[in-house]
């Protein structure tokens, strides 16, 4: 939220600003979707540059329905978690990363595991001397720590989940369509404000 004298935010207990660290890359905004016109079989197939094929069975159809197919990749999030850590360090605020990894076990437990790895081999010695910590949780939870919290940290997300929680955010003191978006990259050459309310 935007945090100036005579604007008060929904939240009440918002004390400092919130900053949302979106994945802007890949999940539902990258996905392939396919209407089911009846009875069948839904099946996930990768096929290695080998030729070797794995298979998974989705659904069994037995009438009309539809399908998803999403995808990510290690680089990707390697490079968000990278621009997230070091973002951190740079304004010197606790970092909090939240997926679905309990119901999601490969898919949003990847990106669990690489920010865990990458904050144990590259950032948790640098977090620890600025006085900072990063924080994992699960979404629900984080969404119920947020609303209870002063603020004053980094919330990191998932594409859509970032997507949601940062209208959420910036719904918290004016309309909608005015968040105040932050851009980085892993090595912060680039970085974009547009200029707050």
């Amino acid at each position: 939220p935007v945090v100036v004298k005579g604007v008060s935010p929904c939240v009440r207990n918002w004390e400092k600003p919130i900053t949302i660290a979106r994945h802007a890359y890949g999940d539902v905004y990258k996905n392939t979707e396919y209407r089911v016109p009846g009875p069948g079989k839904a099946e996930l197939c990768f096929t290695g540059e080998d030729g070797s094929e794995v298979r998974q069975t989705i659904m069994q159809f037995e009438g009309p329905g539809i399908i998803q197919g999403q995808h990510n990749t290690d680089r990707s999030i390697a490079s968000f978690a990278r621009s997230c850590f070091n973002y951190a360090l740079s304004v010197k605020q606790d970092l909090w990363f939240s997926t679905k990894d309990t119901i999601s076990k490969i898919y949003d437990h990847r990106f669990k595991d690489i920010f865990a790895e990458l904050y144990e081999t590259e950032f948790k010695a640098a977090f620890e001397a600025a006085g900072i910590e990063y924080f994992y949780t699960l979404i629900d939870d984080a969404v119920a720590r947020v609303i209870r919290s002063r603020g004053g940290f980094i919330w990191a997300l998932k594409n859509y989940d970032g997507d949601v929680m940062s209208d959420m955010i910036a719904t918290s003191t004016r309309p909608r369509t005015a968040p105040s978006p932050a851009t980085t990259t892993a090595t912060s050459r680039a970085r974009k404000r547009a200029p707050t309310l």
